[in-house]
């Protein structure tokens, strides 16, 4: 074998014993690479109790149970106030389409009160905390949360103020400012949700039952009412 052979031989065999090393992607333990908003919100929703507001949650503290760095947070919202005041209005609009969709499967005016008092109270215990959110937000957030869930809560208002008057034009009933009607229900069950949030069962039916009688109550005058009663 000429001296050149063997150059090449041990060459190759050098070059056959090193292995190609391939570039590695570091992660910290424990930590996500991405994060999105729906997983915030969650994050958001699990830290909050029945005596915690989201006033009183720090950026580190959802970024903690999100499972990301705090930097990641800020991909999505600038601050936590940010974060709240979204949470607050996509648990206002799911809880519309739940209410929404009770109303409408009501067929009797007595049906819907019943229906939208009862999915009321049920979305108490549902998962999602929606409901139980607007309530503490509502009543013992800050000036900002108050604010955001004052302008939901004008919304649910001006959808069963809609829902009111084309069930009265389906009865051939007439009712007097279904506006204020609306306003009034719409005040009145949510201070009932307040009320009711951490009470057993037993008491939050007993309160559901009296509330459902108050908007009855509320209907009829309503219906009785003219305008020159009312000045």
């Amino acid at each position: 074998m000429s001296s050149s052979q063997v150059v090449e031989s041990t060459t190759i065999s050098v070059q056959d014993a090193v292995p190609v090393l391939e570039p590695i992607t570091v992660r910290t333990v424990g930590r996500k690479a991405t994060i999105t908003k729906e997983e915030l919100f969650q994050a958001a929703l699990n830290l909050i109790g029945p005596q915690k507001s989201i006033a009183s949650l720090s950026l580190r503290e959802v970024a903690r149970e999100a499972g990301i760095a705090p930097n990641s947070f800020y991909r999505h919202f600038k601050d936590i106030d940010e974060l709240a005041i979204e949470l607050i209005d996509r648990s206002a609009i799911a809880l519309r389409k739940i209410l929404h969709q009770a109303r409408l499967k009501a067929s009797r005016q007595s049906s819907i009160v019943r229906s939208s008092v009862e999915v009321f109270i049920e979305q108490l215990d549902a998962d999602e905390g929606n409901l139980s959110l607007l309530l503490r937000e509502g009543y013992t957030g800050s000036a900002s949360y108050k604010e955001a869930v004052e302008k939901q809560l004008n919304y649910f208002q001006q959808e069963l103020q809609e829902d009111l008057i084309r069930l009265e034009r389906l009865n051939r009933s007439k009712m007097i400012r279904p506006d204020i009607v609306a306003k009034a229900i719409t005040q009145l069950v949510f201070n009932m949700g307040a009320k009711v949030l951490n009470l057993p069962h037993e008491e939050r039916k007993e309160v559901a039952e009296q509330t459902m009688i108050m908007i009855r109550m509320i209907l009829e005058g309503a219906r009785n009412l003219d305008e020159a009663q009312l000045r």
